[in-house]
Parts: C-alpha cells; sequence; structure tokens
C-alpha cells in the first residue's frame, strides 16, 4: 500500500505518458490483462484508456489491481493509472519518495 505522497509523486510522473493499453468495448480480456502485464513488467507505471461507463472503469481498475498485484494511484477521466514496483532493485525505473 502506497502512502498518499507517493501517489502524488507517480501521478506527476504519469502526467506526460500515453496510454500503453486500451481497454475496448469487450473488456478486460485475457489478452488485455497480458498486454497491461507486459506493459507494467517493462516501466512499472503505465496508463490504461477504459473504454466503458464510469462506475465499469472503477470496477476494471479494481479487477486489474486484484489480477496483477498492482495499484491504481489514480483516475482521471477514462485513463487509470497503474504502478507495480519490480522485483529486481537493479532494474526499477521509478524512484519513490521517502
Amino acid at each position: 500500500m502506497l502512502k498518499g505522497s507517493a501517489r502524488k509523486h507517480l501521478r506527476g510522473l504519469a502526467h506526460g505518458l500515453r496510454p500503453a493499453v486500451q481497454v475496448g468495448k469487450e473488456g478486460l480480456t485475457e489478452a488485455v490483462v497480458k498486454a497491461i502485464d507486459a506493459a507494467i513488467e517493462a516501466s512499472e507505471l503505465v496508463k490504461v484508456q477504459i473504454a466503458a461507463e464510469r462506475d465499469e472503469r472503477l470496477e476494471i481498475a479494481a479487477t486489474i489491481e486484484q489480477r496483477l498485484g498492482c495499484e491504481c494511484v489514480g483516475t482521471i477521466g477514462r485513463m487509470a493509472i497503474l504502478y507495480r514496483q519490480h522485483p529486481d532493485p537493479d532494474k526499477r525505473s521509478v524512484r519513490l519518495p521517502d
């Protein structure tokens, strides 16, 4: 669980990012989950665009968190910002504030 200051820092870092993956009309398919997992594995912090109604977007973001062991650090409109720290300290690209 991240602290509020870490979440704020990550949202700031994600500001300039483009969505790495898009969840379309079909919803959260296995292929989309694998694509999100690969994107998070590569860069730790990603934006995911979710094409669904508001309540459904929050539900999809929660499902992604649960299935991939990541955290949704913020949502902006149809975007969800997801973060998962890389297990190898040498491969971490995002530094969290202390």
